[in-house]
């Protein structure tokens, strides 16, 4: 893979942004964390380079300064919303989350339940955490946020929320996604400790879009594509222009709510802080950027990705044909067709000739490999043993896994546990593979070769289903799909 973004420059330059911030307002600052802390896939694949969990090392670099507070919201654990990319509720994820840091060595202050307004499972969730000795806090809903400003500073406001106490100059507000009231918790903060005496200031990090990039940088329109069911749509700062005469890229959203927040800020803190959504970030990714047309590529295959998930989503009743369609533009607009994407053809070229799912991969080499679904597994299957074989040099004739072990495992699950269609799913073949792996020594050598498949792209005829697609995604391979279901079946899990 092509590297066209220096984390190291990355993580010091944006070190030295925070810690100068920090300095700026009387030695502590709440940080509205955007975006994934770990795990932040669109951004490496955007910024080839650029480590998933960059976050997380920067705070790990600023540690002994910093302590973290998770918000989610009180509807979305009612709602049991789901985080995307690793099939988890955002209740869950803080969990995770949490323990991750934990790890990592970083302290987590507490946990804030937003718009909280007596929700049954937001009082259960709270329970949980205070078990585990996790503090936690509730924050109601405001009357007339985000406009009626006088309400809003004021005792029957910010005022009563829950005061969170923190000892750290720097303090991280960050949460499992969008819409969990990382803001509002902030700004709350701000609030109780100007009460307080305590000039206290507020910035946001932000990594996408990258403000120092072109308007129509492939790696901007990519985070259009990427927040497509948020309506985000990249903009010119109008605010940074007039009050500097520069250009610079923010989004509609942060651009909407600016004079809200300038006015709030305002009122809090009786300063004029910022003159711009621009002004309030920190991020500085823009300066990582070493090779651009590496990463300009890398943002047009991004966009192919998030076209052909947005498609799948609609297929699925999870997006509306609007929310879909919101890509299509920006392929026409920088000129790429769903061909574009190297491994589309041969995964359809091989469903067709041979009238089963298929899939292909292309591997680091470039060589591209295909697999197919047959009597005994299905083609995710396939396509991981054939790639393991290539990457091994082991002859295609040659098997992994004896089908006289794998026939008593079809056995089992049709005849003893009842299950349809009983093909091997991927998850049972590399259970099956790694059984073989201790005593074939050709299995084992295959088995080591699995890492080699992170980062390389892939493409099915067909969608699959959630068990191969977490383990697809867990290999670390970039995975697409065809909006076409599987079978004429209903049931699609």
């Amino acid at each position: 893979m092509k590297i066209g973004f220096d984390n190291k420059k990355y993580i010091e330059k944006q070190t030295e942004e925070i810690l100068k911030r920090i300095e700026k307002f009387d030695n502590k600052l709440y940080l509205e964390f955007g975006g994934k802390l770990f795990d932040d896939y669109h951004a490496s694949r955007v910024l080839p380079g650029f480590d998933v969990n960059a976050k997380v090392r920067l705070l790990q670099t600023l540690k002994d300064k910093a302590e973290i507070i998770f918000t989610i919201n009180a509807g979305d654990i009612e709602r049991k919303k789901i985080r995307a990319d690793f099939g988890i509720t955002y209740d869950m994820d803080v969990l995770r989350l949490i323990d991750n840091l934990r790890e990592w060595g970083i302290q987590t202050n507490s946990v804030v339940i937003t718009q909280y307004s007596g929700q049954p499972s937001a009082d259960i969730f709270r329970k949980r955490l205070e078990i585990r000795e996790v503090k936690t806090y509730m924050h109601h809903l405001i009357k007339g946020y985000p406009f009626d400003v006088d309400t809003i500073v004021g005792d029957q406001g910010y005022g009563s929320n829950a005061y969170v106490e923190t000892t750290k100059p720097l303090v991280v507000v960050t949460a499992p996604g969008p819409g969990s009231g990382k803001l509002a918790t902030c700004l709350s903060q701000l609030y109780h400790e100007h009460e307080r005496g305590i000039k206290a200031g507020y910035a946001k990090f932000e990594t996408f879009p990258i403000w120092n990039l072109p308007l129509k940088h492939p790696v901007n329109i990519a985070y259009e594509a990427a927040t497509a069911d948020l309506k985000d749509v990249n903009m010119i700062d109008p605010f940074h222009f007039d009050a500097y005469g520069k250009t610079t890229v923010n989004y509609n959203r942060d651009i909407e709510v600016f004079p809200i927040v300038k006015n709030i800020l305002e009122r809090i803190t009786g300063e004029n802080l910022y003159q711009s959504p621009t002004d309030m970030g920190v991020n500085m990714a823009g300066y990582g950027i070493f090779d651009d047309d590496v990463v300009r590529e890398a943002g047009k295959q991004e966009i192919l990705r998030r076209y052909y998930k947005l498609w799948c989503d609609y297929k699925q009743g999870q997006v509306d044909e609007d929310i879909a369609q919101r890509v299509d533009p920006m392929l026409k607009e920088l000129g790429l067709k769903p061909e574009n994407r190297v491994v589309v053809k041969p995964a359809l070229d091989k469903a067709n000739a041979e009238e089963v799912h298929a899939m292909s991969v292309m591997l680091e080499n470039g060589t591209i490999v295909t697999g197919k679904g047959s009597a005994l597994m299905n083609a995710p299957s396939s396509l991981i043993l054939n790639s393991i074989k290539v990457l091994s040099g082991i002859a295609d004739e040659i098997h992994l896994v004896s089908p006289i072990v794998l026939k008593p495992i079809l056995a089992l699950k049709e005849n003893v546990l009842g299950y349809k269609n009983s093909i091997l799913n991927l998850e049972e073949i590399l259970i099956a593979l790694s059984i073989s792996a201790a005593t074939n020594p050709t299995a084992q050598l295959a088995m080591t070769k699995l890492g080699a498949l992170r980062n390389c792209e892939a493409h099915s005829s067909v969608m699959l289903n959630q068990t191969d697609e977490c383990i697809l995604r867990r290999l670390g391979l970039n995975l697409t799909c065809e909006p076409q279901f599987p079978s004429k079946d209903l049931y699609f899990v």
